[in-house]
């Protein structure tokens, strides 16, 4: 699977932050567009993964233009085609799940930019870490794997070229970049011989409740936000309203919702994961603010008997 609560709860906040009504407007678009932007992830990772196609694509054409070649040398002829030949390249290329998935998304035509392609081919060609694996012709699964691991790692993710096409295509895609990168990293490392055709086509959510999460997180926060927005009046009232962070506002908004409203989830682990955004997102200063804040509201709720919390350990 791709996405952890975390990035869930990230994706909240972002149309939680953008958000410009008030509780009692209709916010279906809101929350369509909350959907949307989460599952638009996996068009991000089909983007790049079928890019390490186009790649080795290339490669082919490349070593067939020099074979054609009206003066073509001893090289031309017998080239090393060991890169063309990669055997985990060729488990994408043969994979026919991902080929289906690739050939019908709208948000993939590498023919119509090619450049790109051509950027990366020869960003890679060019590199020591190319030179150094073309010094034999042969190689093992093992070795192929290890080659293209660097390849994205070093090459292909920190490429700005990448980057600015990325941007340009969709804009929330910059925010998911990191998520969608840890992720082929991860496939790519655990990439076998005998991998199963779903190994390249991993699952957005672990199952239904995560996907029902991101939307009930979202609902529960907004329609509750006056009386949320009180309780942290309350607890902010030698601060000046205005020097607050909208963005931690936001965070704690979603903090207390998720704190009232979902029993199974440990105040601890709530706690934390609001915190770590805070630190991605927000001044570095924020984790300490919420963390005070939060820490007042959840023992108010303990000496009040209002934390509905179920199962052992879930304070």
């Amino acid at each position: 699977m791709m996405l952890s609560r975390r990035h869930i709860r990230v994706k909240v906040m972002q149309t939680m932050y953008a958000f410009k009504g008030s509780e009692s407007d209709d916010f279906s678009k809101d929350q369509k567009f909350l959907v949307y932007s989460i599952e638009n992830m996996y068009n991000l990772y089909l983007l790049i993964i079928s890019l390490l196609i186009e790649v080795q694509k290339r490669a082919e054409s490349d070593l067939q233009k020099k074979q054609n070649k009206h003066l073509a040398t001893k090289e031309d002829k017998d080239p090393n085609r060991k890169f063309v030949n990669n055997e985990l390249l060729k488990l994408l290329k043969d994979n026919i799940q991902l080929e289906d998935e690739i050939k019908g998304n709208a948000h993939i035509n590498w023919e119509l930019d090619s450049e790109y392609v051509d950027v990366i081919f020869k960003a890679i060609t060019s590199s020591e870490l190319y030179a150094e694996y073309m010094k034999t012709r042969v190689s093992d699964f093992k070795e192929d794997r290890s080659f293209i691991v660097d390849v994205f790692k070093d090459i292909i993710a920190p490429n700005e070229k990448l980057y600015e096409y990325i941007e340009d295509k969709n804009l929330t895609w910059l925010d998911d970049l990191p998520t969608v990168n840890t992720t082929i990293l991860k496939l790519l490392r655990k990439a076998k011989l005998t991998s199963p055709e779903k190994h390249f086509t991993p699952k957005l959510y672990k199952d239904i409740e995560d996907k029902q999460f991101a939307v009930t997180l979202f609902k529960k926060t907004l329609l509750n936000r006056s009386a949320i927005n009180k309780e942290i009046e309350q607890k902010t009232k030698n601060w000046d309203a205005d020097r607050i962070a909208n963005v931690d506002y936001v965070l704690l908004q979603m903090a207390i919702s998720e704190i009232k409203n979902f029993p199974s989830i440990p105040v601890k682990v709530t706690m934390n994961e609001y915190l770590e955004i805070s630190k991605e997102y927000s001044t570095p200063k924020s984790s300490i603010f919420i963390n005070g804040i939060l820490d007042k509201l959840v023992k108010e709720y303990e000496a009040e008997g209002n934390l509905n919390k179920i199962g052992r350990g879930l304070m």
